[in-house]
């Protein structure tokens, strides 16, 4: 049985006093539920002081590169001495606003790992391929290129994020059975490319539009265990919600 997992994505949200108190205001909703919110890189030092040992500290991105000339960019060896436990990889946003291939998407995969940071590593496809119905050959491209070269040890420190692009942030959700055919598609494919006991043990989340009023039948689904939350993850009692559910 795998234990569901629900990721927070601030995206470029919040200065640092207003992350303070999300943050201290997570603190006081949640008990002993186990969590991660993936913040602005100005704000994971502070962050990582206040918030309970039950909310883990995440990043939004990594740069494909441990050091060097690369302006702006954030390493691995950087997120690791700030004790990052997970980083999001391959967003949907980082792939059409910055280009972002399947080959850079892996690359970041493996900075990730050499740091023994666990990276959520996202995948989904456009309503123009859903619509005809080339959405699950996408998905199968994304998936075994942003893994390629990654062995069955190193995979299982990995997540994995289906996100509809067409969900995210349109106020549309996959239905359930929607969002369950993808996951049931992505773990036999890690089957294929792995074996079953890994397939079984790997979290798939659900990201696109997840509410508190649809978290708890995605949840229901066998294959989808937990979510990447964006917008509701800024509002500490809808976030605690989903987590809940």
């Amino acid at each position: 049985m795998r234990n569901k997992l629900v990721v927070g994505n601030w995206k470029m949200n919040t200065t640092i006093d207003e992350a303070i108190a999300l943050i201290n205001n997570l603190n006081k909703e949640l008990d002993e539920q186990q969590t991660v919110v993936c913040v602005p890189f100005t704000h994971i030092s502070e962050l990582s002081k206040i918030k309970k040992a039950n909310i883990k500290i995440g990043a939004q991105n990594i740069s494909a590169h441990s050091n060097g000339a690369y302006t702006g960019e954030i390493s691995n060896v950087m997120l690791k001495s700030l004790s990052v436990a997970y980083v999001i990889v391959g967003h949907s946003e980082r792939r059409e606003y910055h280009n972002e291939t399947n080959e850079v998407v892996n690359t970041k995969v493996k900075r990730a790992l050499e740091s023994g940071i666990t990276p959520i590593i996202c995948f989904g496809e456009s309503l123009t391929l859903r619509k005809e119905n080339k959405h699950l050959p996408f998905i199968e491209k994304q998936i075994k290129e942003a893994l390629l070269n990654i062995s069955a040890e190193e995979f299982k420190q990995c997540v994995l994020a289906y996100e509809p692009i067409w969900a995210i942030g349109t106020g549309e959700t996959a239905t359930p059975a929607q969002a369950q055919e993808v996951h049931a598609f992505v773990r036999n494919l890690l089957t294929k490319l792995y074996n079953n006991a890994l397939s079984e043990k790997c979290k798939i989340l659900y990201g696109g539009s997840v509410k508190p009023s649809n978290a708890s039948a995605l949840f229901k689904e066998k294959d989808i265990d937990g979510a990447l939350v964006g917008g509701a993850s800024l509002k500490a009692v809808d976030f605690t919600q989903i987590i809940n559910a």
